[in-house]
């Protein structure tokens, strides 16, 4: 079965309900988006990585990525390779140089472990034509929509309401230089959740000027 190439092209904090975010895939070379609701935590450990935040405690995943260098495991790529009743199901791909393994992963898990190893990710056609969205152009708009496209089809992972990224930051009256300290504390007292926020409306502006 051909496999499809997907790249991160979003994640989305949500403004109207704590913890719920939009991770955004892409098909490379194509028009069509696989967004996916994924928990907080998840979320705060793909936008750190994203970010080259460093936190001052290692992270679930980057302990994992710590074991693994140390036994000499890679990640070869990421497989999204089912989707049932709304939930996708992901597994790794790992070689250990002699024998090549598959293990059964969360997608947001299998993700933020993806971006650390720097490793491809990757679905079917089936489940981009079943959970896809085409898109005109290479614009983020298309995140708007995401919310009425969603509410037809069966829990993602976990089921919360989509985040609608036009809501306004409560961190939109902070200067440039008041949000970078805010951030740099956000990251220093592990509160990843506001250095998420943090970010995206640093990246927002970067966007806008």
């Amino acid at each position: 079965m051909k496999k499809i190439n997907l790249d991160i092209v979003g994640l989305s904090y949500s403004q109207t309900q704590s913890g719920a975010y939009a991770l955004v895939l892409g098909e490379v070379g194509g028009n069509r988006r696989l967004p996916i609701i994924i928990g907080g935590f998840e979320a705060q450990a793909i936008a750190v990585e994203i970010e080259k935040m460093t936190p001052s405690r290692p992270l679930t995943h980057d302990l994992f990525k710590a074991f693994a260098d140390a036994y000499a495991i890679t990640l070869q790529e990421v497989i999204i390779y089912n989707l049932i009743d709304g939930i996708f199901f992901a597994k790794l791909i790992c070689s250990d140089g002699e024998k090549i393994s598959e293990i059964d992963a969360r997608t947001s898990d299998a993700i933020a472990l993806a971006v650390r190893f720097d490793a491809p990710i990757f679905t079917y056609e089936f489940i981009m034509a079943s959970a896809g969205i085409v898109i005109e152009s290479n614009d983020f708009a298309f995140l708007e929509n995401i919310e009425s496209v969603e509410a037809a089809k069966a829990p993602q992972e976990p089921r919360k309401e989509i985040p609608t990224p036009q809501k306004k930051s409560p961190y939109s009256s902070l200067s440039d230089e008041q949000l970078e300290a805010a951030l740099e504390k956000a990251i220093a007292d592990e509160q990843y959740e506001t250095a998420a926020a943090i970010r995206d409306e640093i990246t927002y502006r970067k966007s806008s000027s």
